[in-house]
């Protein structure tokens, strides 16, 4: 049987440019990719109230933090990959019934032990989740249809950044029923349950129709090569670099030999690997990756501009969400008009999308050394928007020319190198920050060091864009 006619088999009956049961499916899934983004930045605002009611030391609520990320980002490929194999509308719905009841696990925890412990638990369902959401809108949609798709898809992670800097303040303030940081994980059970229900209803199934079984050697050879990567990268920074955390990190290059080695091992004698490592062989897809990766190192302006904010200009939490406003108000709005602009530019969009991100954050910068007074909003809103054209074209670039079969793998692949580059943009460039910063409190030395972390936050835009030009001229007509 050939590759087309398998290609074929594999696309759902309901494939068409502008589907009617897809589009009625589409808010289904962007509830399920609302969920994992919003957990990410809603807690950081609970912090000081989950240390005092839990008791909790400085290193529990970090792990707070990051075993949510670094399982996240660990187990993705992996959630990926059990979607094309069984089913990505079962998958997705174990997923999200996983995570609303991890939620409820969160809000109703006793003790430190047993938030950290809900926190993995949801981590590890929203990576059974989140990629069955752009698996299903590569199978569902093509075309325009998929590109007005994808831009809802980045809109949704506008929503939840502004939702997660808004309404993680108002929950904690407010106390709802008498709750402080518990409603921040309760509030997730009710759109857990709506999207069940709706998904329930409205989700037709689609997998690869060859049967397969899940790679479990690759499975764990992959999870140790990305822990033993991402947990140093999220951790490191808050230890002190310790020669075990260090060790760890110089094993994943080997780790990931390891892994490689036994995929093609088991490809050649006739298997079904964890990851199709010939997805790599194409120049566009992998080069796609790792701009996705490059991109996404940026994050770090989160954690350096809230605690410029914070720390620097003295705002209380909630007014620190509140001057993010802009940049999360310009990314929604780009997010939109972004299907509009690939149809457009096509792949070009990327490279305006990058360079209006790093002119937005340059304008930032020259705000914040008072060279260039008055102009943060106007950066930010420009970053913000940079943000909302380049997050559903680099999915675009990097999905759009996989075949529908591997549609959870590589939605796998690129959402992890996603994470896998906040992580390693909040080690590298939050550590230029904080060395900048030295043993300084001045509101001075706040904003040098900040200003500082925006031009590696710059210099890191740059070079996706660079990448973007060549993905750009590798890039071909697409199904």
């Amino acid at each position: 049987m050939s590759a087309e006619t398998d290609e074929l088999l594999d696309r759902p009956v309901a494939i068409v440019e502008a589907n009617a049961r897809g589009w009625i499916a589409l808010p289904v899934l962007l509830a399920g990719a609302f969920l994992p983004p919003l957990d990410f930045t809603i807690v950081n605002l609970a912090l000081p109230s989950i240390r005092q009611s839990l008791g909790a030391t400085s290193s529990d609520v970090q792990f707070v933090i990051s075993a949510y990320a670094a399982t996240y980002a660990v187990f993705l490929i992996t959630g990926g990959r059990l979607g094309d194999l069984y089913g990505r509308r079962t998958v997705f719905l174990t997923g999200v019934a996983g995570f609303t009841i991890a939620s409820a696990l969160c809000g109703a925890a006793w003790s430190p032990a047993a938030l950290i412990a809900g926190r993995i638990l949801q981590g590890i369902m929203a990576t059974v989740m989140a990629p069955q959401v752009l698996a299903s809108i590569r199978v569902l949609f093509a075309g325009a249809a998929q590109e007005k798709a994808l831009a809802l898809y980045g809109a949704t992670f506008g929503l939840a950044n502004l939702c997660g800097q808004v309404l993680g303040g108002v929950l904690v303030s407010s106390h709802p029923l008498g709750l402080t940081w518990q409603a921040i994980f309760f509030v997730n059970i009710p759109i857990g349950l709506a999207t069940l229900l709706g998904g329930w209803f409205f989700l037709r199934d689609s997998r690869a129709q060859q049967a397969q079984r899940l790679d479990a050697g690759g499975v764990v050879l992959l999870s140790l090569t990305l822990g033993l990567l991402v947990y140093p990268l999220i951790e490191g920074r808050e230890i002190g670099w310790p020669w075990w955390i260090v060790t760890m990190l110089a094993a994943s290059p080997a780790a990931l030999a390891l892994f490689g080695a036994f995929e093609s091992r088991l490809a050649r004698r006739g298997g079904s690997p964890l990851v199709e490592l010939s997805l790599f062989r194409d120049k566009r897809f992998a080069t796609g990756v790792v701009m996705a990766l490059t991109f996404y190192m940026q994050n770090a302006f989160f954690l350096t501009f809230s605690v410029y904010l914070q720390n620097g200009l003295h705002l209380t939490p909630m007014a620190a969400g509140i001057a993010t406003l802009p940049y999360v108000s310009g990314s929604f709005v780009a997010s939109l008009a972004s299907s509009y602009l690939m149809q457009r530019l096509g792949p070009y969009a990327l490279t305006v999308g990058f360079g209006l991100q790093a002119l937005g954050f340059v304008v930032l910068m020259l705000a914040v050394e008072s060279i260039l007074p008055g102009g943060g909003s106007i950066g930010l809103v420009a970053a913000g928007m940079g943000f909302g054209i380049i997050m559903p074209s680099v999915i675009k670039a990097v999905i759009g020319g996989v075949a529908s079969r591997h549609a959870g793998l590589a939605s796998g692949v690129v959402i992890s190198a996603l994470q896998i580059g906040s992580a390693l943009g909040i080690a590298i460039i939050g550590g230029v920050f904080y060395s900048a910063l030295g043993l300084e409190q001045s509101t001075a030395a706040y904003a040098h060091a900040f200003a500082l972390a925006l031009g590696c936050v710059v210099a890191v835009l740059i070079l996706g864009g660079t990448l973007s030009v060549s993905v750009a001229k590798e890039s071909r007509p697409t199904v």
